[in-house]
This record gives structure tokens, sequence and C-alpha cells, in this order.
């Protein structure tokens, strides 16, 4: 189950040791800002089913996107993969960046 959280809980989330932060934007999306730590997993790049099914089920995913949307559709994705730890950031870069300003 895809679990859609706020900027407060992604934050604490990302403190836990198997967490995993990864950004589904393009590279050029990028200039909106960034969550540090992340890695890039563009979600219309020809290699993301590829990428997403070598990632280790026993860790937490926190991912984001531009808004939450294409990040919603990733964490379903995973979720249909196996996945059981896997979180939206619900707003995506815009939410955390008026979270942190």
């Amino acid at each position: 189950m895809v679990k859609n959280i706020e900027v407060s809980e992604f934050k604490e989330l990302m403190t836990q040791e198997n967490a995993v932060i990864i950004d589904v934007r393009s590279l050029s999306e990028k200039a909106e800002g960034d969550i540090p730590g992340c890695v890039t997993i563009d979600i219309y790049g020809p290699n993301f089913a590829n990428e997403i099914e070598k990632l280790d089920k026993d860790k937490t995913y926190l991912m984001f996107c531009r808004s939450g949307g294409r990040s919603g559709s990733a964490c379903g994705f995973m979720d249909s993969k196996g996945f059981t730890n896997v979180y939206n950031l619900n707003g995506g870069i815009m939410a955390w960046n008026r979270g942190t300003m």
C-alpha cells in the first residue's frame, strides 16, 4: 500500500538507517530544487522499471517528483512489484521547498 505523507513525516523517515530517497523527475528538473542524498530514477526514462526492480525490497523508499503525481505513480508500480515500505511526498519538491524555506 502506498502512503502519502507530508514534509514533516518525510523528514522524520529520512533519518532511518534503511531509508532511500528517490527523485523520479528528469535531470533537467533538478533546477527546481533537490533533497539531499536523493537518487534520481526518471519515471519516464527507458530503464525505470529495471532500475526499480533492482532495489532491495526490505528498505524504506521515500519518493518525490515536482508535485507528487509521478512519484505517486512510481509508488503504485513499486507496490505492484512487492515493495511494502514506500512513501510518496505530498506536493513533491514544491512542498519540500515551501517547508524548508
